[in-house]
């Protein structure tokens, strides 16, 4: 069993989703948990109950992780509140579905900077303490099959999610010196709240009975496998890309 005993996470866009769920997975793990929230400040509260619930530390922190100020902010009040941070789950994004004739710039640029941006941002500045303080971490990129499947009416996340794929490995290279592993996991259909937007109840259940496996991704899915490349056991691990999707990629499909 994994233990992150002793460890601090800080987990974007973890108030619901798949932020949640490797939130709650960390902590059921051992770590202590700095939960961001943008929109939904009683839902971060939540996961961070959880949390205490199983008997670790938890802060929730609004942020706009497409802001740079703000992020500073939230990576401050993490540090200053738990003394350090070990580990990065990039996770917060966003997605306007248009068709691209009909797409505006302002939404694809919203997009772009949560998407994109926003793990630009976080990812810079918890890799500079990482690497300040001399004694490794671990960043986990959350990424998706939309990176290199052209999944029609999701442009600007499709594009977001290849960009930070490469912005990984590149970034995995830089930090092999300092010892920080930095690796993406690329979900695929999962089932969380953000899935409601688009489809109906009965739409997504008929839909996932057509995956591989007959059934969409639980965020603890996610979480476990974020669980797991934050631990020492994945300690040779850097610049990979763990699918985690139920085979929905296969071209056979």
């Amino acid at each position: 069993m994994v233990d992150l005993s002793g460890k601090v996470a800080l987990v974007t866009g973890s108030s619901r989703g798949i932020g949640r769920g490797c939130a709650i997975e960390l902590a059921r793990a051992g770590a202590d948990v700095a939960v961001n929230y943008r929109s939904h400040a009683e839902e971060g509260e939540e996961t961070a109950q959880v949390i205490r619930d199983l008997g670790r530390s938890a802060i929730v922190i609004g942020a706009d992780v497409s802001d740079r100020t703000s992020v500073e902010s939230m990576v401050n009040q993490a540090i200053e509140t738990f003394g350090k941070i070990d580990i990065l789950v990039a996770n917060a994004a966003m997605s306007i579905r248009q068709r691209f004739l009909e797409a505006t710039v302002e939404d694809v640029e919203k997009t772009i900077g949560v998407c994109m941006w926003g793990v630009f941002h976080v990812t810079h500045l918890v890799a500079q303490h990482l690497a300040e303080r001399g004694k490794g971490g671990k960043i986990v990129i959350i990424s998706s099959v939309h990176s290199f499947r052209p999944f029609a009416g999701a442009v600007a996340y499709n594009m977001s999610k290849a960009a930070i794929n490469n912005m990984a490995y590149t970034v995995a290279g830089e930090l092999a010196e300092h010892r920080i592993n930095v690796n993406v996991i690329e979900p695929g259909w999962t089932d969380t709240p953000g899935e409601r937007k688009f489809m109906s109840e009965s739409d997504l259940q008929a839909a996932w009975q057509d995956l591989p496996l007959g059934k969409a991704a639980d965020i603890a899915d996610i979480g476990k496998t974020a669980v797991f490349l934050s631990s020492p056991e994945a300690g040779h691990i850097t610049g990979a890309n763990l699918r985690v999707d139920g085979g929905e990629w296969i071209p056979s499909r």
